[in-house]
């Protein structure tokens, strides 16, 4: 791995609203702060990490496409895209370099409709259910893989 490996961590739908959110179930940081959290981890481990959040399932699948065309791996927080959106796992399936599938809470200790992923099944794995400390486990992941 070189000393600077380019990552995709890529956010889905209202992560970017974090601190509006049951501080209960998804942590105390704003956006802004778990992006820090997770580029500091990133460089820690010698990657280089692009952190994007959307809430547009056409932006999401245009940020696979290229993370699939540049053979860049990627940690990915689809959020409530994990539960239905075939395209996001399409455009996920198309990936050539690891996708690691996150999530700060734990999706199976909730609502009954948040224990299916359509996005687990294409990935290498899932850290889930840790806060912040997922995308770290992720980071830490992914450098094994690589």
């Amino acid at each position: 791995m070189s000393a600077a490996q380019r990552i995709l961590v890529l956010n889905g739908p209202n992560l970017d609203r974090l601190d509006l959110r049951d501080s209960n179930i998804y942590g105390s940081m704003n956006f802004q702060e778990l992006s820090a959290f997770i580029t500091a981890a990133a460089d820690e481990l010698g990657f280089a990490a692009e952190v994007r959040q959307s809430n547009s399932e056409v932006e999401i699948i245009t940020w696979l496409h290229e993370a699939a065309d540049a053979q860049i791996p990627v940690i990915f927080n689809p959020a409530a895209f994990t539960h239905y959106s075939y395209a996001i796992r399409d455009a996920a399936a198309m990936l050539r370099a690891p996708l690691i599938e996150v999530h700060l809470s734990n999706p199976l200790s909730r609502e009954e409709f948040r224990h299916t992923s359509v996005i687990s099944g294409v990935a290498k794995g899932t850290i889930a259910g840790f806060g912040p400390n997922s995308y770290k486990l992720a980071i830490l992941a992914m450098k094994e893989l690589i």
